[in-house]
């Protein structure tokens, strides 16, 4: 567990950034271009001019500068973009920082070897009329206790664990992006991972198989994040293009390359919260209400478990999406100034490991360029559907499901489509100067569907074909009754079950499943498992007979995504708790 900070810790936030403002007030449009005597003069004779105290001349704008904590009059900026995901956002700037921090921050990047990928991926997305393609990165916290991070406390002596792992969506358009946090102690199936001697282990499942072990998985101080890129993309169907890790060293050193990050607590925590085996509750660490926490404390408000609400895994992902929204804030809110963003360049760029296709300066820089156009609005975070399974979670289907196949969709959470640039409304065609003859052949007439509910049961391990199913079934006027997963997994052929008297219903419904299968069964009604066969065909259903071939509308997000989803502009001090007790 992470040890208590001494009281009086958080008070260094504020100092650290009343520095950061009085090195960073004005625009860089005031700072005149550089003289001869190089750019420590220049850099001086700048900052001379901007401190003529309140309302004083500030240089060849004639903008008015002020010291730490004033307000000089800057430039009119949209406040509303984001630079992107903090760890790499400051990367925007060091194209014209120099050779020399160019190079500086290239020696600081850390790579994941892509040889430890699976070779069974889901496929890439495909890039719409206008190029533009969805992006997936896996963001792990890692509470590795290797090197410095041991004096940051957490995690075990030897090894790492993935302290936090968000799949970060950004959509096509690149104006839209959700985070999904996944739960540590979500119960998964591990594929095979490499370990560090090239070997690869076998698939684990069972009910003492949880989400955060894939980290563990060669038992390594580094951790296995291939292993976790496995595990994800297994679980969601959802291919990853990049994964980032950062660990509590770099986390805290980010946190104060940024001059604190503002955050809210329901109630006071002490020492004990952070720290059970304590006899006493200890020195107060973090107070109710908002503040602003770096280091250490942030530290401590990202990890906290217990002393609030009801000391889940669930509430702590609420305060780390809280954090990481406050955080994006600080950062886009500080504006596109080096004295805020290279320090931070640096502090992320040391602490991060990257995968190959972020490998470089130049690869972070036009990644991260590629976010700055998303609104804190737009930037969403949630929590996948759960239940409890004694002490650990499942997740529920086929709610977690739809939410898979939304984000394969590149849908967002209210429905909207956000692959690219969508083209504009076509305009009113006009009638044809000439009528055209009727057919002279006559369509077959619709067919009526029975009223009977059909039950859908998923028995692939394929996410998202159940709900592809009952789609289908409710476009060819179905009642669909029941979408879940089968009790195996292994089926090949789609089976249409049958009761009594619902053979000719069950001829109907095998229509839409060319090659299925008709079983009688005791029970009443009808159930459609779906086999290989129905995913092998792209889970498409036959177009049935005198209907029209166009595409089902997607099924919604259950209200067990959508109502607990957290805007990146959300109150800091509202959802930052799970349950009873705080």
């Amino acid at each position: 567990m992470a040890r208590p900070r001494p009281e009086g810790s958080t008070a260094s936030a504020g100092s650290t950034g009343a520095r950061s403002g009085a090195s960073g007030s004005g625009s860089t449009a005031a700072v005149p271009a550089p003289r001869p005597g190089g750019r420590a003069e220049a850099r001086r004779a700048a900052q001379s001019k901007g401190r003529g105290g309140q309302g004083g001349d500030g240089g060849s704008n004639n903008q008015g500068h002020r010291r730490a904590g004033g307000r000089g009059k800057k430039p009119a900026r949209n406040v509303k973009k984001i630079v992107g995901w903090t760890a790499v956002g400051a990367l925007v700037l060091i194209a014209g920082t120099g050779g020399a921090i160019y190079f500086k921050l290239s020696g600081n990047i850390k790579t994941i070897d892509s040889d430890a990928l699976s070779k069974e991926r889901p496929p890439e997305a495909t890039a719409d009329a206008n190029g533009n393609k969805p992006v997936n990165i896996l963001l792990i916290g890692s509470d590795s206790r290797g090197g410095d991070n041991s004096d940051l406390g957490g995690g075990d002596s030897e090894g790492a664990r993935s302290d936090t792992t968000i799949l970060l969506h950004v959509y096509a358009d690149h104006k839209n992006a959700i985070g999904v946090s996944i739960p540590r102690n979500t119960l998964v199936t591990i594929p095979p991972c490499k370990l560090p001697n090239g070997k690869w282990t076998k698939e684990q499942k069972g009910k003492d198989v949880l989400f955060n072990a894939a980290f563990t998985v060669g038992g390594t101080a580094d951790g296995n994040p291939a292993c976790t890129q496995n595990t994800v993309e297994k679980l969601t169907g959802v291919r990853v293009d990049h994964t980032i890790v950062v660990d509590f060293q770099g986390f805290a050193a980010m946190t104060k390359a940024v001059g604190g990050v503002e955050v809210c607590l329901p109630k006071d925590i002490y020492a004990k919260d952070l720290n059970e085996k304590l006899p006493t509750k200890g020195a107060l660490v973090l107070k109710k209400g908002p503040q602003k926490v770096e280091g250490q404390p942030a530290l401590d408000y990202v990890r906290l478990r217990h002393g609030i609400g009801d000391g889940s895994d669930i509430g702590r992902m609420k305060r780390q999406q809280a954090f990481m929204s406050s955080m994006i804030s600080t950062v886009k809110k500080k504006g596109l100034e080096p004295t805020t963003l290279l320090p931070l360049a640096d502090a992320a760029t040391k602490s991060l490991r990257v995968d190959e296709g972020l490998g470089t300066v130049d690869k972070l820089m036009s990644f991260a360029l590629s976010l700055k156009n998303i609104d804190l609005h737009d930037l969403k975070f949630v929590t996948p559907p759960w239940r409890y399974n004694e002490a650990n979670l499942d997740l529920v289907k086929p709610d977690v499901d739809r939410l898979w196949e939304a984000i394969r969709a590149d849908r967002t959470l209210d429905g909207k489509d956000a692959t690219g640039q969508q083209p504009d409304a076509p305009a009113t065609p006009e009638p044809p100067a000439t009528p055209e003859a009727p057919p002279t052949t006559t369509a077959p007439p619709a067919r009526t569907a029975p009223a009977v509910p059909v039950k859908v049961y998923n028995g692939t391990t394929v996410n998202g074909l159940g709900a592809k199913a009952g789609e289908a079934l409710k476009a060819a006027q179905f009642t669909v009754g029941l979408v879940t997963q089968a009790k195996t997994t292994n089926k090949l052929t789609t089976t249409i079950e049958y009761g009594a008297g619902q053979k000719a219903n069950a001829e109907k419904v095998a229509e839409l499943f060319p090659g299925a299968t008709l079983t009688p069964i005791s029970a009443a009604g009808l159930n459609v498992v779906l086999g290989k066969d129905y995913a092998d065909a792209g889970g498409g259903a036959a177009t049935a007979p005198g209907a029209s071939a166009a595409p089902a509308a997607p099924a919604p997000l259950p209200t067990s995504v959508t109502e607990e989803a957290r805007s990146a502009d959300d109150d800091i001090c509202a959802n930052t708790t799970y349950g009873s007790g705080g």
